[in-house]
């Protein structure tokens, strides 16, 4: 069946949307680049368990967005952060819900992390060739949890206050460095001022950086590295025949790696 031929209208507008996209990726190659993170090849037996770090991911974004919202009205000062606090939640529109998405997204955040490094973990995702991949989830598990900690004393309520100096203080009795990360964390001998201006800056600039880091160079061996198939399918790591060992040409090394746990005998005349 002949297809019907484009009007020169409908090939002008195709090319007017196009133009922008090829502009770009001429120039920069990111349209390929997202091409290629959205469309890649997967395991076809994965299951639900491998959308635990999407949701991960989700849930950060929201956590992002609804934080940026809530800096537009936040005021760090000791006089006017619970004041502040007060006029989010009942006079700025839909402020309830955004401080409440914020909230309880912060537990569902850190909840999910715990997840996805469980799947990973009981999955074996962890092992050869992904190892830095854990290492990096790591790191986001306790930078996660660290955000949280520093989020609690914003408020600037007597449950913020006290539950940051009993934070402080368990911080405080870890052996030889304990009172320099109390002081640290503190900003001075007690908590006053200089404790919520330092803590509002980690909880929106620096841990907020370092987590976008981590995310990304972790998205890239994601991708690079591809998604391990579960430990019960045929395609699991390991569960394939065992390819015979190619013979010795030279030196093994850095330009002829040789696989994990074989070692070389040398040749007997």
């Amino acid at each position: 069946m002949a297809t019907r031929p484009k009007s020169a209208r409908r090939q002008q507008l195709e090319a007017a949307v196009t133009y922008p996209l090829d502009w770009l990726e001429e120039r920069s190659g990111l349209v390929g680049g997202v091409k290629y993170f959205l469309f890649r090849k997967v395991p076809g037996d994965t299951n639900w368990f491998h959308t635990l770090g999407s949701a991960t991911l989700t849930a950060f974004l929201v956590q992002t967005v609804t934080g940026v919202i809530l800096a537009m009205y936040y005021q760090p000062d000791p006089d006017k952060a619970y004041t502040s606090i007060q006029h989010i939640t009942n006079d700025v529109t839909l402020g309830w819900l955004v401080r409440g998405m914020h909230r309880w997204g912060a537990s569902v955040f850190v909840i999910l992390m715990f997840f996805h490094m469980a799947r990973v973990f009981l999955f074996g995702a962890y092992k050869y060739p992904r190892e830095l991949n854990w290492v990096i989830g790591v790191l986001l598990l306790a930078l996660g949890m660290f955000e949280g900690f520093t989020g609690y004393l914003l408020p600037w309520d007597n449950t913020a206050y006290w539950a940051t100096v009993v934070g402080i203080n368990l911080n405080g009795t870890v052996p030889f460095l304990g009172p320099f990360i109390a002081s640290i964390l503190r900003g001075g001998a007690e908590i006053g001022p200089d404790t919520l201006s330092r803590w509002y800056s980690l909880h929106m600039l620096a841990i907020p950086g370092a987590l976008f880091a981590l995310i990304g160079l972790h998205l890239y061996l994601v991708v690079r590295l591809g998604v391990s198939s579960p430990p019960w399918s045929k395609d699991a790591a390991g569960s394939g025949p065992v390819e015979p060992e190619r013979p010795k040409t030279g030196r093994s090394g850095l330009l002829e790696p040789r696989a994990r746990g074989v070692v070389g005998r040398p040749d007997r005349g």
